[in-house]
């Protein structure tokens, strides 16, 4: 069965103009993607889908996939142009999101695992909420599974309501959060995604806003893979900024752990001086 990771990638972007293209930490931001995507062993192949030269320049030069697409209404509809001329052979399609840098590659193993175990049409993501402000505000989606982990409802309301408790007390004395955050990351049989791409927008989905509504109203299944956590995505100068310094926090911790190792085989584990087992440059430059 080949699985086929798709990351739709636009140009433009309301709130952070050309974000995916933004490379202070010294890597453009849709490489990070691609690299965590290209490392997955549940992924046969990875694509970027891109209506931008510029995109598709930037990709090809770290050695990534770019296919240039004509202009969509919704990313899901620039994968689907993707597959159809490019993946002829691919049975499961993954839409990954190109401004998620620290998406972790087990959350793209259980998503592909949802929808292959669950035999469903599509598979997405959910991660528990921890903070009522999350539960309240429209810009985060919320998910209601059913007991066999599929998805009975996506809202940007408080779903479930909290008749006769505060969101805040439930928080705080659930053993699990009643809450799940949606995360918008999909897996699609190839067949249903052309299915999907050629319905009208459905009366749910005009009513928040939501394309995923339009699968489950035409009675799909959607499998939902629950994760520990939600990546964090880069949808503002203040979400970049913040992610340079994660990336330099990371960094330093690198270089410690690895003067660490360096001093160990400098020093040998009975206490005495042994030869060193790394490279004298190596050495050289970490420890400067």
């Amino acid at each position: 069965m080949k699985v086929v990771g798709i990351i739709p990638a636009r140009l433009q972007s309301s709130r952070l103009p050309e974000k995916l293209l933004l490379s202070e930490t010294g890597r453009p931001l849709i490489q990070y993607v691609c690299e965590i995507a290209s490392g997955c062993e549940c992924l046969d192949e990875v694509i970027i889908a891109t209506d931008s030269p510029r995109i598709a320049d930037a990709v090809r030069a770290f050695g990534g996939r770019a296919e240039m697409t004509g202009e969509h209404p919704s990313g899901t509809d620039r994968v689907a142009e993707v597959v159809r001329r490019c993946c002829g052979d691919a049975e499961i399609i993954v839409n990954l999101q190109g401004d998620e840098p620290e998406l972790e590659a087990t959350t793209v193993e259980s998503l592909v695992q949802a929808i292959i175990d669950r035999r469903s049409e599509m598979a997405t993501v959910a991660a528990p909420i921890t903070d009522p402000a999350v539960v309240r505000s429209p810009d985060c989606v919320k998910v209601v599974m059913t007991d066999l982990g599929n998805a009975m409802y996506f809202s940007r309301s408080p779903v479930p309501f909290p008749r006769d408790r505060s969101i805040e007390e439930l928080l705080s004395t659930s053993e699990r959060s009643p809450w799940l955050l949606h995360v918008g990351l999909y897996a699609y049989r190839r067949d249903f995604l052309e299915r999907l791409t050629q319905m009208p927008p459905s009366a749910l989905e005009q009513l928040e806003k939501l394309e995923q509504l339009r699968a489950l109203q035409s009675g799909a299944r959607i499998a939902v893979a629950v994760v520990e956590r939600a990546a964090v995505g880069i949808d503002t100068r203040a979400d970049y900024e913040a992610f340079m310094q994660r990336c330099v926090g990371k960094a330093w911790s690198f270089r410690c752990r690895l003067m660490r190792l360096i001093r160990f085989s400098e020093e040998g584990s009975s206490g005495k001086n042994q030869p060193s087992v790394w490279p004298p440059g190596l050495i050289r430059r970490w420890s400067a």
